[in-house]
């Protein structure tokens, strides 16, 4: 059996600059700047490693622009303190509003608890309304329109919850929840409106979210 070393171990555990076809170095704001754009994308923590396959760096790497991001965040070496901060949760690494500003991003949220719901909005929730339990993918093949900001309104908002993952697939799926009904004057999902006929049979879409990569 041929003997594997460490640095074999590295290449197998990252992307080469090659499969990327391009090397993030040379992008503008290099390495650190392609870091920050994939950690600001990101709705949950990302391990290391997943993080060094993306930019194809090795992991070692990643872990040392990981910990440089959080010292500028922090404003140590003479820089500007940040509203946010990249923190390890688990086994992973993602960016969060810094917890001094808690108050104020606890505001800004809670008056958005009253803002209208826009038309987008208001199609997701009642795609997930009539055809629950279902997935983003699920509700993002009907509407034809990605809808992953959408959802995740509607789940600050309070008007869907996260109800388990799919077995198929493993993505999330979404149901309405108790203050939905409150809002809609509702006391069951049965005195809905019978719209659901006019609506795509969720079945038809099974094996979307695999298609789409909707696995959170």
């Amino acid at each position: 059996m041929t003997e594997q070393t460490a640095d074999d171990a590295t290449v197998e555990e990252t992307a080469t600059a090659d499969e990327l076809a391009f090397d993030v170095d040379d992008l503008p704001g290099g390495a650190l700047a392609a870091l920050e754009a994939v950690l600001m994308v990101a709705d949950e923590p990302i391990a290391a490693v997943r993080l060094a396959t993306v930019l194809a760096l090795p992991t070692a790497r990643v872990e040392a622009l990981l910990d440089e991001l959080a010292a500028e965040y922090r404003g140590e070496n003479g820089g500007r303190p940040r509203g946010f901060e990249v923190r390890r949760v688990g086994d992973g690494w993602r960016i969060y509003s810094a917890p001094v500003y808690a108050d104020v991003v606890g505001r800004f949220v809670l008056e958005g608890q009253t803002a209208r719901l826009t038309q987008a909005a208001l199609e997701t929730l009642a795609v997930i309304a009539y055809r629950q339990p279902v997935t983003r993918g699920q509700v993002s093949a009907v509407r034809g329109v990605n809808v992953d900001g959408v959802v995740r309104t509607l789940t600050t908002r309070g008007l869907v919850a996260e109800v388990g993952t799919d077995p198929s697939s493993g993505a999330v799926l979404y149901q309405t929840t108790g203050y939905f009904l409150e809002r809609m004057g509702l006391s069951s999902l049965d005195e809905m409106p019978p719209l659901a006929p006019y609506l795509p049979d969720i079945d038809a879409f099974d094996g979307v979210d695999q298609a789409i990569g909707d696995n959170r």
